[in-house]
C-alpha cells in the first residue's frame, strides 16, 4: 500500500479552482519529484496535501487515512512534515530555538541534524534572521526533520542558492533517501531530480500529464512539459 496516494485532486482558492485532477502516489522509503513550469499547480498541490488549503475535492490519503477531513495540524501528527517555499523560519528565535519548537520523539534530534548539516551546529544561539539563505534552507529541512515525519516535503529544496549551497542540499537529501526516508520534492534543479528521484510526476495547468521514472524523461517530454 502506498505511503501517500492521491487521485483526482482538484482544489480551489475561492471561486477560482487551481487543480484540475492531480494523480499522485508514494510509497514508503520512496523520494518522488513532482515537476512543471511555474504555475501549474505544484505549490498548491504541497498546500492540498499538508490541508494548509481545504477547499478541496477528489482522494488524499496518508497511510489509509482520508486527509481530507483533517486540519492540518493533524496531518502533521499524522508525520507530514514539510519544508515550504521561502524556508519561514521563525526569524527571531535562535536556531535552537527553531528546532526545539517542531521536535517530536524519534530519531531525528539535535544531533542528528547537525550531522547533516553542520553548519547549524555552529549556529545554534544565532537568531534565523542572521543566517544566509543557504543556511535557512538547511534551518528549514532539519526543522521539518525534528517532527520526525514518515513523508517529509520540499518545497523549492534549493532555490535562489549559491552553487555550493545546492550541492550540500542535494548531497543531503541523498543521505535521506538512503536512510529510507520518504520524500517528495519540488525543484527546478532537473539533473539534480533525476539522480536522486525514484519516480517523477510532471503538472501541467493544475493536473499529472506525466508519470514515469527519470529514465523515461526524454528530451520531448522535457520540451513539451519542462521547457521554458
Amino acid at each position: 500500500m502506498s505511503l501517500l496516494q492521491v487521485s483526482k485532486l482538484e482544489a480551489f482558492y475561492g471561486a477560482s479552482q487551481a487543480l484540475f485532477g492531480v494523480d499522485l502516489e508514494i510509497a514508503e522509503g520512496e523520494l518522488v519529484a513532482l515537476m512543471g513550469r511555474n504555475g501549474m499547480g505544484k505549490t498548491t498541490t504541497v498546500r492540498a496535501i499538508t490541508r494548509m488549503l481545504r477547499t478541496t475535492r477528489g482522494e488524499i490519503s496518508f497511510d489509509g487515512r482520508d486527509l481530507s477531513v483533517l486540519p492540518s495540524f493533524r496531518a502533521a501528527r499524522l508525520g507530514i512534515g514539510l519544508a515550504p517555499e521561502g524556508r519561514r523560519c521563525f526569524a527571531n528565535l535562535s536556531v535552537n530555538e527553531n528546532l526545539m519548537a517542531s521536535a517530536r520523539p524519534g530519531p531525528w534530534d539535535i544531533g542528528k541534524v547537525t550531522e547533516l548539516f553542520p553548519r547549524l551546529g555552529e549556529r545554534m544561539d544565532q537568531s534565523a534572521a542572521t543566517l544566509s539563505g543557504g543556511e535557512q534552507q538547511m534551518l528549514a529541512i532539519s526543522r521539518a526533520l525534528m517532527t520526525n515525519p514518515r513523508l517529509l516535503i520540499l518545497d523549492e529544496a534549493t532555490e535562489g542558492l549559491a552553487p555550493v549551497v545546492r550541492q550540500e542540499i542535494w548531497a543531503a537529501i541523498a543521505r535521506l533517501k538512503q536512510g529510507g526516508q520518504s520524500i517528495l520534492v519540488i525543484d527546478k534543479g532537473f539533473s539534480e531530480l533525476r539522480a536522486v528521484a525514484d519516480r517523477c510526476v510532471i503538472l501541467a495547468r493544475g493536473e499529472t500529464v506525466w508519470t514515469g521514472t527519470p529514465a523515461g524523461l526524454t528530451r520531448e517530454v522535457e520540451t513539451e512539459f519542462l521547457g521554458v
